[in-house]
């Protein structure tokens, strides 16, 4: 990101606090971001209205200076930190030289996120810093608006995906069936065999897998079941993937339903109904409609049929469960939602559109597409048939 922004300049002036403190790994994409920095471990990123300052160890120093976004990089041993470990041990160092590096800019008071560690606050609340927490993730509300780049780091993942989907297709199509069992070169054919060939497809792709489900009969109806075991004849068979590019840090998320064999008419309905509602989301997005509209809307084509949703029966374990949708980028679940008090959508937001039907003990069927928002409604960067896949 550039190294002011407006966003988190207005959370610093609202909270009346010198800077944005973040301690985590590059793991966390909120540090990636703000901080144009991957490194294996954890360090400490500080945004004010000057720009971008880091505090890593000393063997990243020199990467740090040339590949982050940062306008002043700093070293643990710039504040003694070796003395500090042999006085008090690793874990209190830390926290006692990010008090340190903070007072060397003036800083005496920072904005963390609800997430920042307690032991690292106790220091430095200590030291005199105030410590105010922020709970509306503006690091994430920056994340969610893409540039043009940051699209098409999703897209390339996205290609991945397709083929990675394609495979897993392919391996279906070659099944035989055996006793009521999908069978391939004489094996059954499990769940676990499809997902690694999805992985082993994502890899060659450059990729690497956030989720991946693979939820054939009944297993399908429990969320976030990644589905195991024999995968047999005519049922539906849930195919959801979620890759990460591995040199973007980008993903993709998408889902379809195959079933090998001749799949009941119920199905076939079910799998109709959640068409309509997907395209009734794509319809309805566009720049100032909110995430919940598109969610309302996608409940009114369930509700209408006579299945409940969440709005209907909260607690509902049958008809259309959880939300329509999320946010995609750095990670596979982020703003925007589409769901229950999602905001209002923007040009450059990209979305997962994700409704499905499902049933305790038959299974379900799910239809997800990657979208982005543009000023006139929306782009697909999904380029894989959407028909329930008979195969």
């Amino acid at each position: 990101m550039d190294s002011t922004d407006p966003q988190l300049s207005t959370v610093l002036e609202e909270n009346g606090t010198d800077g944005y403190l973040l301690v985590a790994s590059s793991d966390e994409s909120n540090q990636y971001y703000l901080s144009g920095y991957r490194m294996p471990g954890v360090f400490v990123t500080l945004y004010t209205d000057d720009g971008i300052r880091l505090l890593v160890p000393d063997l990243e120093y020199t990467r740090a200076c040339a590949e982050s976004d940062a306008e002043t990089v700093r070293r643990f041993s710039d504040f003694e930190y070796g003395s500090l470990v042999v006085e008090h041990g690793r874990a209190k160092a830390r926290p006692l030289i990010t008090a340190a590096f903070l007072s060397a800019y003036g800083i005496r008071s920072v904005s963390v996120p609800d997430s920042f560690p307690t032991g690292t606050a106790a220091i430095l609340r200590d030291r005199g810093i105030e410590i105010e927490p922020v709970y509306d993730e503006p690091v994430e509300r920056l994340r969610a608006v893409k540039t043009e780049t940051e699209i098409e780091h999703v897209v390339e993942t996205q290609r991945a995906n397709e083929q990675a989907m394609a495979a897993a297709e392919d391996l279906l199509k070659r099944a035989t069936v055996e006793d009521g069992v999908l069978s391939v070169d004489g094996d059954v054919l499990t769940s676990e065999r499809v997902r690694r060939t999805i992985e082993a497809t994502l890899l060659s792709e450059g990729c690497g897998v956030c989720d991946c489900i693979v939820a054939a009969g009944a297993e399908g109806a429990v969320g976030h079941a990644v589905g195991s075991g024999p995968i047999e004849a005519d049922e539906p068979i849930i195919v959801d993937i979620a890759p990460q590019g591995k040199a973007s840090g980008y993903c993709s998320d998408m889902t379809r339903t195959f079933v090998k064999g001749n799949p009941d008419p119920t199905i076939r309905d079910w799998y109709a109904l959640v068409r309509e509602a997907h395209d009734e989301a794509l319809e309805t997005i566009e720049p100032g409609v909110t995430g919940e509209a598109v969610n309302e809307a996608v409940c009114e084509v369930f509700e209408r049929e006579g299945y409940p949703t969440p709005r209907t029966d909260e607690a509902t374990e049958n008809g259309f469960l959880g939300s329509t949708g999320h946010g995609v980028g750095l990670d596979v679940h982020e703003l925007p939602r589409l769901s229950w008090g999602g905001g209002e959508l923007q040009s450059g937001h990209v979305v997962a559109v994700e409704p499905g039907l499902y049933e305790r003990g038959t299974g379900g069927v799910r239809l997800e597409d990657v979208v982005v928002v543009t000023e006139t409604g929306y782009e697909n960067l999904t380029d894989y048939p959407r028909e329930l896949r008979v195969l």
